[in-house]
């Protein structure tokens, strides 16, 4: 039997959305697992090199040299199903306006070979951007005081409108809902960018005490009410009881899904025809959070003492709730928005 032991390190995650500051470009190295044999024979050590972002070895047991690109997915009835979600390494559920919900779909140790469709920025893109070392970012444009704030962000800005080059409109699909990128591509046009983003979270294989539960339901709005339902291996996504397919007719699904609670405001901006406000998150102090892995959750609270400072994820007792090594679902949840856990 194997012994894994895994090391990791806390980062920024979210920042402040007003003022909005550029940071520094953070430094890291690729998180390592320690497999370490339980015979008594003398055996090495086997250094596994893991995934900043999920935990997981990472191919060829080496992190590829480049940042996360963080794309900005739609996720309205009509853009479904998208492609390249079960390849990212970390997604975020994010309000807009109205509570409908988009996606940003980040990927570092994998290579789809297409994801989309990509929409506009928001603003509350720019607390996820800066909590993953200066990624590259994909976006159709957006709102001028929403883009100005991106560019201010810790990010690559990679609009679609000054990077037509990176888009791809593939048949079958229409506007706006026809704007998909390869990320490979997006690697390339960067390609003086090496650094590897660092690890958000703390992993570990271990299953942490916990209520077991068979599903998680969020019910953002009439057209984003989802939920999480555990199959024995992994957590399974559903919209009104249908399973939820990504384009290669895979169900969407995550090791981990993590549920932060935010008190949000709203404007000053219009965000479209229909007089929908921009949605503005804060992410300091604390809230409630839950974790749900390995068919159980785990209910603690996200800290924040400090703009400077990372959320972190506590249980009732005040331990760090580690991550499943896997793909992880971060559900940005308004107080507003009911939570059903079956």
């Amino acid at each position: 039997m194997l012994i894994l032991e895994i090391f990791d390190v806390k980062f920024l995650r979210f920042i402040p959305l007003i003022p909005l500051l550029a940071l520094a470009q953070a430094c890291s190295s690729p998180t390592v697992l320690k497999v370490s044999p339980t015979t008594e024979k003398p055996t090495s050590t086997v250094p596994v090199v893991a995934c900043p972002l999920t935990g997981l070895q990472a191919p060829k047991n080496a992190v590829p040299s480049r940042p996360a690109i963080a794309i900005k997915v739609d996720n309205y009835p009509n853009a479904r199903p998208q492609s390249g979600l079960n390849n990212a390494d970390i997604v975020f559920e994010e309000p807009v306006e109205g509570f409908i919900t988009r996606y940003v779909a980040v990927f570092q140790c994998q290579s789809p070979p297409q994801v989309g469709p990509v929409r506009s920025a928001r603003l509350i893109d720019v607390g996820i951007l800066d909590e993953l070392s200066k990624p590259i970012f994909i976006h159709v444009g957006g709102i001028d005081p929403v883009v100005s704030a991106v560019y201010q962000a810790n990010d690559i800005e990679d609009n679609l409108f000054t990077h037509s080059q990176l888009q791809q409109n593939p048949p079958g699909r229409y506007a706006p809902y026809d704007t998909y990128v390869v990320p490979s591509q997006i690697w390339q046009l960067n390609s003086s960018d090496t650094l590897p983003p660092a690890p958000i979270f703390n992993y570990a294989f271990a299953t942490p005490t916990g209520q077991k539960v068979s599903s998680v339901n969020i019910d953002y709005s009439p057209t984003n009410n989802g939920t999480w339902t555990w199959n024995g291996n992994s957590w399974v996504l559903s919209y009104q009881g249908a399973t939820q397919l990504d384009a290669s007719g895979t169900p969407i699904n995550a090791a981990n899904i993590v549920v932060e609670r935010e008190s949000v405001t709203f404007g000053p901006w219009v965000e479209n025809a229909q007089g929908g406000l921009e949605v503005v998150a804060f992410q300091t102090g604390t809230g409630k959070a839950s974790v749900f892995r390995n068919g159980i959750e785990v209910d603690g609270t996200w800290s924040r003492p400090s703009l400077n400072g990372a959320p972190i994820l506590t249980d009732s007792n005040g331990n760090q709730i580690p991550l499943n090594p896997g793909r992880t679902w971060v559900e940005i949840v308004p107080d507003q928005v009911s939570i059903t856990v079956s």
